[in-house]
């Protein structure tokens, strides 16, 4: 599918984002697993996080599922023991469904193989398989045991003390799932922050779980209990939205219930620091352990920024968002230690660099980054999404920040995770 944008002469407006996918996907499994009954408010309807869904249910989670008349889609998860599938779990494009499965399967008393699409299938899974191996899990998988699909024949596994190579949320999250159920202790070593939704999450359903700074540790302690939680907005939809409001020159946007999780705010921090006019308004009668907030943005001026190392694991999925709004910024922005984006759906680096030079940025790619010098402008042209949801939501909205007609080709693979991105986009362009 092609889509057309084109630069309309104001964006405003008040806008509710797509569920937060890395809770939504958290919650489901976590709940799957857990006694009782939890009601879902708000789940996400992204295909990402409809596959986490689809292999629970083969697995045989009890899931209902129930859409408001305001198109607010709810689940209940009713308490249920997993089981051996004969079938392939298909976690389609989702590295979190695959990585976050693959935790919890290895210590499961049954095997089991789970792939994904030929994208997914590509992404690296050596970073999983060598921890898990340690707690004694039997995995295997193509190329060395690097990548999917991957064969799990549950075993009973044993807490060990892990020293990660790199900040990686899902990496950590299917360590913590395997300790849920090994012997002894598990105790995770972070080099740098990461998201932290499956500590918060796994601490309100009761289990054994301690966070020392960069250290994580948790032990078994028996079945979680169920918790029921309303999915905020999410952060990462939410950035693509504020460089369109920041570097518009009518334009005034508000989003409303955005999850204002300190571990993923780095964003809104990063576009603030750069000039950008954020007015955060949290919420304050919210009883449940993610923050949230409305975020209205404004028209404003930036200039450029570097970050690095320390500020990486806060941005990973937020740096196109970054490179298009560095493009208009006053300077020359240089984005550096940032090469897990090759690693993503498509090699966003790469990817980023092309689809903006297309457009006239004065872009180039560096070894683990990106390099941008500011300009006033940008032309449209037509550009590839690379099958990568967040390279078509950048480029469209790179469409309606550039001057002429922006086509995207492949414009659907925005749905992985905004099924809503074009009706808004369609919204805005016909006001």
């Amino acid at each position: 599918m092609n889509k057309i944008v084109k630069k309309p002469r104001s964006i405003e407006g008040v806008f509710r984002l797509p569920p937060d996918k890395s809770i939504s996907h958290r919650v489901a499994l976590f709940n799957a697993i857990a006694g009782g009954s939890a009601q879902i408010f708000n789940y996400s309807t992204s295909l990402d996080c409809q596959s986490t869904l689809a292999c629970l249910t083969q697995l045989g989670a009890s899931i209902e599922s129930h859409t408001t008349p305001n198109q607010q889609h709810n689940i209940k998860i009713h308490q249920a023991v997993l089981n051996e599938t004969s079938k392939l779990l298909d976690a389609g494009n989702s590295g979190t469904t695959l990585r976050l499965l693959t935790g919890f399967l290895a210590s499961q008393p049954f095997s089991t193989t789970i792939t994904g699409d030929s994208s997914l299938r590509k992404r690296p899974m050596g970073r999983i398989i060598e921890p898990l191996t340690k707690m004694g899990a039997n995995i295997s998988g193509e190329s060395n045991n690097t990548l999917a699909p991957l064969n799990i024949s549950g075993q009973q596994l044993n807490g060990i003390e892990y020293y990660m190579p790199i900040a990686s949320a899902q990496v950590k999250s299917a360590i913590l799932l395997a300790g849920l159920f090994a012997n002894g202790k598990t105790i995770v070593h972070q080099p740098l922050a990461s998201r932290n939704h499956t500590e918060l999450l796994l601490a309100s359903m009761g289990a054994s779980i301690v966070v020392d700074d960069l250290t994580v540790s948790i032990e078994s302690k028996g079945k979680l209990q169920a918790c029921d939680i309303t999915i905020p907005g999410d952060i990462s939809a939410a950035s693509f939205w504020l460089v369109a409001g920041t570097i518009h020159p009518n334009a005034k946007i508000t989003l409303e219930g955005v999850g204002a999780n300190p571990s993923r705010i780095q964003f809104i921090e990063t576009l603030q620091a750069m000039g950008a006019r954020i007015t955060i308004n949290p919420y304050t009668h919210l009883n449940q352990q993610e923050p949230v907030c409305d975020l209205t943005i404004e028209s404003s001026e930036l200039h450029s920024i570097s970050i690095g190392r320390e500020l990486i694991p806060g941005l990973i999925d937020e740096i196109p968002a970054l490179a298009l709004a560095a493009c208009f910024a006053e300077g020359t922005s240089t984005i550096e230690d940032a090469g897990e984006l090759r690693f993503k759906e498509s090699d966003r680096i790469k990817t980023t660099v092309s689809e903006l030079s297309k457009l006239g940025a004065t872009i180039r790619e560096l070894p683990n980054g990106i390099k941008i010098s500011g300009k006033p402008t940008l032309d449209g042209a037509i550009c590839s999404s690379h099958g990568d949801h967040r390279i078509a939501m950048m480029t469209a909205i790179a469409g309606l920040l550039s001057s002429g007609e922006t086509i995207v080709q492949e414009a659907e693979s925005a749905s992985v995770s905004d099924p809503t991105f074009w009706h808004r986009i369609d919204e805005i362009q016909s006001s």
